[in-house]
């Protein structure tokens, strides 16, 4: 069996050496940025990392996981220009570097491109394969549609908005982790059990992104600390410091909230010493730290050795500890 570490060296390679070679250079010029800038290549390792615990040689279905990298790197570009974002990893944004139109037009070549890669799988189980992977991203479209909506309303509430992350972040590592297992020929029982996997994985995920566009290190984390509180995103950290927050509290994130103009340190350095008054980093790690636990007791009721759940076991403990 191979670590994460192993895992995530093939996925690298394997992106790296991927060629465009149709016309217009153009055209294929900004996937190939995207798909360099690095990431950490989540998706494509969990399912990689879930095949193993069937099979050996997890690098044999290298072209479907980087289909579903593909993927998730498409929704990004269309994300950003979206949200107006100028910096992703590091770098600039597509539009950014290029212009709004090459970012939807990329975009949408590099969704067929990654229906293109999801294919490349044995006929037996492609039917499976293209029916999850396609459902998968409709509803990922779901989400970010209510993601949109939520950015007009004042009363999201916390169950609206952890559907909302299941729709538009976890249902993509559930299905990462479910094809795993199907190309592995898993037991039906056991591949619906990694979806459930994926989707505990993919809630405590999010919820961290959303602690550490907060409290992360700019250096580390890739983008500029306090987009979500600039934007007013109503995320679970926003949506329960309104929900907590006594008179005067509440009044002080309404103003911020309802500011048309504002100094932009001066806001984030605000809304953040009220998230510390009221108690909401604490609140958001132990939501973080109950998906991790609901994640942990899914994978033991999955029916293989616990050696080989091991290497599963260290990533996501990976992905806990991270602070990017």
């Amino acid at each position: 069996m191979l670590t994460s570490i192993e895992i995530l060296q093939k996925v690298n390679d394997c992106i790296d050496n991927l060629r465009y070679d149709r016309k217009p250079f153009s055209l294929y010029e900004p996937m190939q940025y995207v798909l360099s800038i690095g990431g950490k290549r989540i998706r494509p390792v969990l399912m990689l990392l879930s095949y193993n615990l069937w099979k050996e040689h997890p690098e044999d279905i290298l072209m479907p996981a980087i289909g579903l990298e593909t993927y998730h790197n498409y929704t990004l570009l269309h994300d950003d220009l979206m949200d107006n974002a100028d910096v992703r990893r590091g770098h600039e944004t597509v539009h950014r570097r290029w212009d709004a139109n090459k970012a939807i037009l990329s975009g949408d070549s590099m969704l067929v491109l990654a229906y293109q890669r999801m294919q490349q799988v044995p006929a037996d189980k492609l039917p499976a394969v293209l029916d999850l992977f396609t459902v998968t991203a409709l509803e990922i479209g779901e989400g970010q549609e209510y993601d949109m909506t939520f950015e007009t309303r004042s009363d999201v509430t916390e169950d609206e908005y952890i559907e909302m992350i299941r729709l538009k972040t976890s249902v993509l590592l559930a299905c990462a982790m479910k094809i795993g297992a199907l190309l592995a020929g898993a037991p039906q029982e056991d591949a619906v059990l990694m979806y459930q996997l994926g989707e505990k994985i993919g809630l405590a995920f999010q919820l961290q992104d959303d602690l550490l566009d907060v409290y992360g290190d700019p250096k580390v984390f890739g983008k500029a600390i306090g987009g979500d509180i600039t934007s007013n995103k109503k995320t679970y950290m926003l949506i329960n410091a309104v929900n907590r927050a006594n008179a005067r509290q509440r009044q002080e994130l309404e103003q911020w909230i309802g500011a048309k103009e504002f100094n932009r340190q001066e806001k984030v350095a605000a809304v953040t010493r009220l998230y510390d008054e009221i108690g909401i980093r604490q609140l958001c790690e132990e939501k973080i730290n109950h998906y991790f636990e609901q994640a942990s007791q899914t994978l033991s009721q999955i029916n293989v050795t616990e050696e080989k759940k091991q290497y599963i076991r260290s990533y996501m403990d990976e992905l806990l500890h991270r602070d990017k």
